[in-house]
């Protein structure tokens, strides 16, 4: 490493001078950028930091954007509408223009985004709340246990459990699906007074989608014995219909392998009959009101077997 230098001595009219502070003026929008001898005054720090940051552009004054509230000109009295044209535009904002969604509002990932939006209308004043809650709540099917695979499906608490009590009375459909789990149902599949199945007072039609028929041969070697999810349907109708005394029609439906004449079918059409209800059939499986069907008729073989048997024992 090379020595270092040795430092200069200042010597001559240098070495008798003191330094003094330097005096900065900064520039203004009414004060020149060079100002005279006569008008420069030492500034501080103090003084740097109470210069407003707008004063510091030359070109572009820094002013703050506010966007300004969009008022109509006239506002649009909604309310002086007669009802029936709000009762149709309450149904078209409602409505779901999507055909893969799934018609029957239940407990899952997808709920909040698909209704929490819409349920803000309802925050604008008390009658439009009282009008499109109403119609909202009493067009639309729930599903009674959730049937999302992971939590939700284990969840304690399912959607109508959820929901207020004032907001139960105004449902008018009720879903019951029947299938997932079949091999080991969930705990939280029970009818008891934290369900809320006693404040839907305006239930008419209680729709059971059956997706898997477990007494079928096919269910041979996989299935418990002794009948054991045909008994847990049966007692989970019968509960049900016995909290929901408004309900008139049964509407019983299923995916194209599950038989009206088989077990699981014959067995919840009776809890029907015996509660004295009307029985209806669903557009899916597209059953008649024949109460038997043709047993040498060849059996429609489902493409989705596998899939029954993954959701009964996955759960």
């Amino acid at each position: 490493m090379p020595p270092r230098r040795p430092s200069k001595k200042v010597t001559g009219k240098l070495a008798g001078r003191t330094v003094t502070s330097l005096r900065i003026t900064m520039p203004t929008a009414t004060q020149p950028s060079n100002p005279t001898a006569t008008s420069a005054k030492p500034v501080t720090e103090d003084d740097v930091n109470k210069i407003d940051i707008a004063s510091l552009t030359m070109d572009v004054p820094l002013i703050p954007l506010v966007r300004k509230r969009r008022v109509p000109a006239t506002p649009f009295h909604f309310l002086s509408l007669p009802s029936e044209i709000r009762i149709d535009i309450y149904t078209y904002f409602f409505q779901d223009n999507d055909p893969y969604l799934d018609s029957v509002l239940d407990l899952g990932p997808g709920i909040s985004k698909r209704v929490h939006k819409k349920l803000g209308l309802m925050r604008v004043c008390k009658q439009i709340y009282e009008e499109a809650s109403y119609l909202f709540y009493s067009t639309q099917t729930f599903r009674i246990f959730p049937i999302h695979p992971g939590k939700y499906f284990k969840a304690k608490k399912p959607l109508l459990a959820r929901m207020k009590q004032h907001q139960r009375r105004h449902i008018t459909s009720l879903q019951l699906r029947l299938g997932p789990g079949w091999n080991a149902p969930p705990r939280g599949w029970v009818i008891n007074p934290a369900l809320g199945l006693q404040d839907c007072t305006d239930v008419e039609v209680l729709k059971v989608f059956v997706q898997c028929d477990p007494s079928d041969p096919v269910y041979t070697g996989f299935r418990r014995p002794d009948d054991f999810y045909g008994r847990f349907c049966r007692d989970l109708l019968t509960g049900i219909l016995a909290e929901l005394p408004a309900v008139q029609i049964v509407e019983f439906d299923g995916f194209t392998g599950v038989r009206k004449c088989g077990g699981m079918m014959s067995s919840l059409i009776d809890v029907a009959i015996k509660s004295q209800r009307l029985i209806g059939w669903g557009p899916e499986r597209g059953w008649t009101d024949d109460m038997h069907e043709d047993d040498n008729a060849p059996i429609a073989k489902p493409s989705n077997h596998m899939q029954d048997f993954e959701e009964g024992f996955a759960f």
